[in-house]
């Protein structure tokens, strides 16, 4: 039983750490992209690369706040978050998406599922490999 509880808050507290991070990178974006609304990137390899950097950049900033894990392993079981949780994030990122698309919003590609993954997991391997 204690293994489920550990599995689950691990899973939740990246979850909002990762969330949070893309919610308030996203809020920046947009206000740096603002002026720029026409001289959109249109190269996606290049922004996967980009998001998955920006991640593991914020991942690392992370790691002055929070140094250690944010739950610790009793049973020495680590790393499940380090697949569940970007999957998470990716999905509320292309909610949040949905949300702003139905708004008449524009988006940006943080606001689809692949690219809030790929950040969500470039932040959370720096978490993961940093963190004992």
């Amino acid at each position: 039983m204690e293994f489920i509880f550990e599995i689950v808050f691990e899973v939740v507290f990246e979850f909002i750490l990762l969330t949070v991070g893309e919610v308030l990178v996203e809020v920046g974006l947009r206000g740096v992209s603002e002026p720029f609304k026409h001289s959109e990137t249109r190269n996606p390899i290049l922004a996967f690369i980009g998001y998955g950097v920006g991640g593991a950049v914020l991942g690392g900033l992370s790691l002055l706040i929070f140094p250690a894990p944010l739950v610790v392993g009793v049973l020495g079981f680590r790393g499940v978050s380090l697949i569940v949780s970007p999957l998470l994030a990716g999905a509320a990122m292309a909610g949040l998406g949905w949300l702003r698309r139905r708004q008449g919003k524009r988006l940006l590609r943080l606001d689809r599922f692949v690219y809030g993954a790929v950040f969500a997991f470039g932040m959370a391997l720096v978490r993961f490999l940093f963190t004992s």
